[in-house]
């Protein structure tokens, strides 16, 4: 699998203290507040979805952002700068190859320091790269931290793609994992169901693709109901020929040195209109997670 290193764009500035924090001292022995969402790119009322966007994520307070189907312009605005400062958070951004002026990729926003990132491209090889993953490395409160973020194919019968490129995150991942340190997370818009062979490559419902390590799906561990992040109770989703599903996940790596990295808390946004426009064709994942033996 080849890597290639990115350019780190960051932005800094000042921040409120996240309303998942629970402490003065850094972040440490508080909940760490990790947020994963597909921006449905330029699609459908776009400009007026960007403030809606924004104000989603400014009212949930994250640490970290995944984002997927984000756009930039090649001689213009770049929506995961603009959400950066916006919210006062470091991000790095996967290359932009611009198609008609405007490019489409992943994104990662951070209340801490990106210390480095990288972008790895997924299987097949041929086509036009759109299927990447985002690897960055934070200088958090509690040590290193790798975050994986990540969009899959989304058509209903490449299924056995999703799983090569599943096979491909999973070697990813054993690049980033330390059992004894805060464990990986990998995050995005996996176009699977949970009981697809796909998803249950990942978390050990199928024999692993690496022996011995598996990721946690935060909502199966603490979510409410079924949490379709792709409903037809969206309007931008009214035509749509995909039944309701669950395809934006949170998943944290296995084994781990518990409870750090457990999920607390998982919920749904994004869900309500805001100034009469719903944000995206997707719903964003929100999970608490444990920084801390404090935290349970």
């Amino acid at each position: 699998m080849r890597s290639t290193a990115m350019a780190i764009e960051c932005t800094r500035g000042p921040r409120a203290a996240g309303l998942c924090l629970e402490s003065g001292d850094g972040g440490y022995g508080a909940r760490m507040r990790v947020v994963t969402w597909n921006l449905w790119w330029r699609f459908g009322p776009w400009e007026a979805r960007q403030g809606a966007i924004a104000e989603v994520l400014a009212n949930i307070q994250p640490d970290i952002v995944c984002l997927q189907e984000v756009w930039s312009e090649e001689n213009g605005r770049d929506q995961v700068v603009d959400l950066a400062t916006s919210l006062g958070l470091h991000h790095a951004r996967t290359p932009e190859r611009f198609r008609q002026g405007i490019s489409f990729g992943n994104g990662i926003l951070s209340r801490w320091p990106v210390v480095d990132s990288t972008v790895h491209r997924l299987p097949p090889a041929e086509g036009p790269g759109h299927r990447q993953a985002l690897v960055v490395r934070l200088d958090a409160p509690v040590g290193t931290i790798s975050v994986i973020c990540t969009h899959l194919d989304h058509r209903f019968d490449y299924s056995n793609r999703r799983q090569e490129q599943v096979r491909a995150l999973m070697d990813i991942v054993a690049e980033h994992h330390d059992p004894e340190a805060f464990p990986v997370i990998l995050a995005g818009d996996l176009n699977a169901i949970p009981t697809s062979d796909e998803i249950r490559l990942l978390t050990g419902e199928r024999e692993p693709p690496v022996p011995g390590l598996v990721m946690s799906d935060c909502w199966a561990h603490v979510g409410d109901g079924p949490g379709d992040t792709w409903s037809s109770e969206n309007p931008h989703v009214v035509a749509t020929a995909w039944p309701r599903r669950r395809l934006d996940y949170v998943l944290v790596g296995w084994p781990r040195p518990r409870p750090l990295g457990n999920p607390l808390t998982a919920h749904l946004t994004g869900m309500e209109p805001i100034h009469g426009v719903v944000p995206s064709d997707h719903y964003a994942v929100v999970v608490d997670l444990a920084d801390s033996p404090r935290d349970l």
